[in-house]
């Protein structure tokens, strides 16, 4: 008997409609894009992340410790950075389109975790075409940044922008973290 009631049950469920008047079928389609969507937000951060921590304690440390020279070892991570900021920058926009279909409003990119990704994406935007391209032209004056005194003016700018850039991938890097964390979080609309 119990067995009878189960079945009408599920015959029931295939019958009704789900909310507003929404086929069953329908949501379960919305359910399957919304699920693609998330899975979206985290691969975009989960790469740009994942790329961030191998850049940074695998390229940089290898490339200076087996390279012949520094000047060497700086320029495979120009190259490298330069392809990581690509990278992030358009992981930071994947991101940020998923969340916006995921809401359907424009008014998702208020959550805190977009606006987490939104700052990555700025920082990143800031730290390649602001600082590095100017650490760019200074290594060109220099002409080796290694051979060139700690003390020269030109040197003591580059310096300062290498800070700067440091100071930049890693609010990149904590700002994912907590934009990671709070897309967890989030529940699906």
């Amino acid at each position: 008997m119990s067995r009878d009631i189960l079945n009408s049950a599920v015959e029931g469920c295939s019958l009704r409609r789900v909310g507003k008047g929404i086929p069953i079928e329908a949501s379960t389609k919305e359910t399957k894009v919304a699920a693609t969507l998330r899975f979206l937000q985290f691969l975009s951060l989960g790469c740009w992340l994942g790329a961030i921590v191998f850049f940074s304690f695998v390229v940089t440390q290898g490339a200076f410790s087996l390279l012949p020279t520094s000047d060497l070892a700086g320029a495979l991570v120009g190259y490298t950075l330069t392809r990581l900021h690509l990278i992030g920058i358009a992981a930071g926009c994947l991101y940020l389109i998923a969340t916006i279909a995921l809401e359907k409003s424009i008014a998702a990119m208020a959550r805190p975790a977009a606006l987490l990704v939104f700052l990555m994406v700025l920082c990143t935007v800031l730290s390649q075409y602001v600082v590095i391209s100017r650490m760019d032209a200074l290594r060109l004056q220099m002409g080796s940044v290694a051979a060139t005194a700690a003390g020269n003016p030109l040197r003591v700018a580059f310096d300062r922008l290498h800070q700067y850039s440091v100071w930049l991938e890693s609010a990149v890097l904590f700002s994912g973290l907590a934009a990671l964390f709070l897309t967890a979080r989030q529940k699906s609309p």
